[in-house]
């Protein structure tokens, strides 16, 4: 049996990489050709996307501009990796911190920001990862870059721990914020939990854990994500065989972008765009001849 082709969006485990997530995927999937936009790390929960088969190339297509996390900071202490999962390299004292002046350098972290990723990032140094540099005994330094928090609310402050819920552009790292905001007060800080709430329009609601996927995959694969992702449209039975065979159709789409449509039995089958008055094909994802 074939790969079914389409999105799969994973509220992924912690103490997993993304890499092995993409890994469980492919098995259930049947195929080798599994993509996914944006890692977590393997501490991290929460919205991960994938693309199966042709879908992969459905990834570009679609808006993964604007990320949504939930994340606990504990204060006073400064680890390797900015996380949980490095070295302790230093501690202090957080008795003298007031709660007013936590939630202030949370707060400096909102609008558009410079911000030194952690060096144990995916950023490539001169054609490696700069993790990989740091495993390897040597001393990273990367360059500051613009990014922008649009929103950053304080939830709880639980003496040296507090939560926050932030709304970011991509490339943001919530690391950095936690080492910022403790370099600001002065006593150190580093992430304890992360999980990502939403990556574009896709949210938890949408996710599905990996054992929802093991039971059902085929069913749940095809058409949950892309649903949340586009615009819809639902053919009739005559339309959905013109689109297996990547024809024209004469149906008006909704929004400006390309659409998601749909066989009458909910299959995902392709995404269209508006040409000259009529409907045409920008990636079919099912084939001409089969279902």
């Amino acid at each position: 049996m074939g790969a079914t082709p389409g999105l799969v969006v994973v509220d992924k485990p912690g103490g997993l990489t993304s890499h092995q997530v993409v890994g469980r995927v492919r098995r259930l999937a049947g195929t080798r050709k599994v993509g996914h936009a944006g890692t977590l790390d393997p501490m991290a929960t929460g919205v991960l996307v994938l693309g199966v088969d042709r879908a992969t190339r459905l990834l570009g297509h679609l808006m993964l501009t604007e990320k949504r996390y939930e994340a606990t900071v504990r204060l006073g202490v400064t680890t390797t990796t900015d996380d949980a999962e490095g070295e302790v390299v230093a501690t202090a004292s957080t008795d003298a911190l007031e709660e007013a002046a936590v939630r202030a350098a949370f707060a400096d972290q909102v609008g558009e920001i410079q911000q030194v990723p952690s060096a144990v990032s995916a950023i490539k140094v001169d054609g490696k990862r700069a993790y990989q540099r740091v495993r390897d005994g040597e001393q990273v330094e990367l360059d500051s870059r613009t990014v922008t928090v649009h929103e950053l609310d304080v939830t709880d402050v639980r003496g040296d721990e507090v939560d926050i819920a932030v709304r970011c552009s991509s490339g943001t790292y919530i690391r950095a914020i936690a080492r910022d905001v403790g370099a600001a007060l002065g006593v150190g800080g580093h992430l304890t939990a992360l999980r990502r709430t939403a990556v574009g329009p896709f949210d938890l609601a949408s996710a599905l854990t990996l054992e929802e996927l093991e039971a059902d995959f085929r069913q749940t694969a095809i058409a949950v994500a892309a649903r949340a992702a586009f615009p819809s449209v639902d053919l009739d039975a005559e339309q959905a065989v013109d689109v297996r065979f990547g024809r024209r159709l004469d149906v008006a789409l909704p929004g400006s972008g390309p659409a998601a449509v749909f066989a009458p039995d909910g299959t995902f089958l392709a995404l269209y765009e508006e040409s000259g008055g009529r409907a045409r094909p920008v990636a079919v994802f099912v084939d001409g001849a089969g279902q």
